[in-house]
């Protein structure tokens, strides 16, 4: 996003802002209706565009084994499907935050279900983010919808489960208590929110893909580069609310969050090639995920290890945030 069109819409130098305090999310929500994307860019969005055949539809440079020479052996037909799959696998991933774990989080912070939300600016805030969410889901649902009558896809593997999500249900198939399962929620949702945006851009700034792929990314990053800073606020008025086992739940779950937002889905990966039926599926899988660094899409935490500071949490989170990228 331009300098200029931040400063309109009230959320220029936010992230580089070292304390994000009350003034701000009042900044926040007054300029809801000019920023937000349901109420400034639906128009921009709903317009149709045709897919040309010759535009990829997701960036080679993120597909993990863009580079294997099995891969690169394979009919340009089917490298070019294994791209068409990537975004449509990419989007469902962002889909399925959206609606299994964030709406949900959202939800519960507007019942008061975690506590600390009790001024009115804070209610208004969720409010807000939760429709931002609502819309997001639709506009991706219909990137996906859009892209598949473009390439004629009859059928597509279950995107629907990503590594995000799988790993959230299986700490919270552990808990028996609500309050414990609410809390990882939580945990995801703040992880989430303030890291989203670094994988947006990627998609928002690349030159490569087709026009509308990289609008709707870029049309939900503007709006996340509001969600982070309210969230962070938030939390700060929940954290101190919380009993010392909620605390201690959400400090210690912080990591488990961090490396499964930012995974790379081996698994789907790994579903998308035999569904493609590219030779050496399993080679290609095994040699790019045994190189070092591969098993995170990217490592810029540094919104988090903000909030952790803030929080005072650093020495109980479990993760190295010296890995974050410069």
């Amino acid at each position: 996003m331009s300098d200029v069109h931040s400063q309109e819409l009230g959320i220029e130098n936010i992230e580089s802002e070292p304390h994000v305090g009350p003034s701000t999310l009042k900044r926040l929500i007054v300029s809801w209706p000019r920023r937000a994307s349901i109420r400034t860019d639906m128009s921009a969005f709903m317009k149709s565009e045709n897919v040309a055949s010759d535009v990829l539809d997701y960036p080679v440079h993120l597909i993990p084994f863009a580079e294997h020479p099995r891969f690169l052996d394979a009919p340009e037909a089917s490298r070019r499907l294994v791209n068409t799959l990537a975004w449509q696998a990419y989007n469902a991933r962002v889909i399925a935050a959206e609606e299994n774990v964030a709406n949900p989080t959202f939800e519960m912070l507007a019942r008061g279900v975690f506590p600390g939300i009790d001024r009115y600016e804070a209610k208004e805030a969720v409010q807000q983010s939760h429709i931002d969410e609502v819309w997001h889901t639709y506009m991706h649902m219909t990137a996906m919808q859009r892209t598949k009558e473009a390439r004629n896809l009859t059928l597509e593997p279950d995107y629907s489960h990503p590594v995000t999500n799988r790993r959230l249900f299986e700490l919270t198939a552990q808990r028996s208590e609500k309050w414990e399962r609410d809390i990882l929620f939580l945990v995801w949702t703040v992880v989430g929110e303030l890291h989203i945006n670094n994988f947006l851009e990627l998609l928002a700034q690349d030159k490569t893909i087709h026009p509308m792929h990289s609008l709707v990314t870029r049309l939900h990053a503007r709006d996340e580069a509001a969600h982070g800073p309210i969230v962070a606020e938030l939390m700060k008025d929940v954290f101190v609310h919380l009993t010392k086992e909620q605390r201690d739940l959400f400090t210690g779950s912080v990591g488990d969050a961090i490396r499964a937002l930012a995974a790379q889905d081996y698994e789907l990966w790994s579903e998308i090639l035999q569904f493609v039926r590219i030779p050496g599926a399993v080679e290609i899988i095994a040699d790019t995920h045994g190189l070092p660094g591969t098993d995170m899409m990217f490592t810029d935490f540094s919104t988090v290890e903000r909030l952790v500071r803030e929080l005072e949490i650093e020495e109980r989170v479990d993760y190295d945030f010296s890995r974050t990228a410069q």
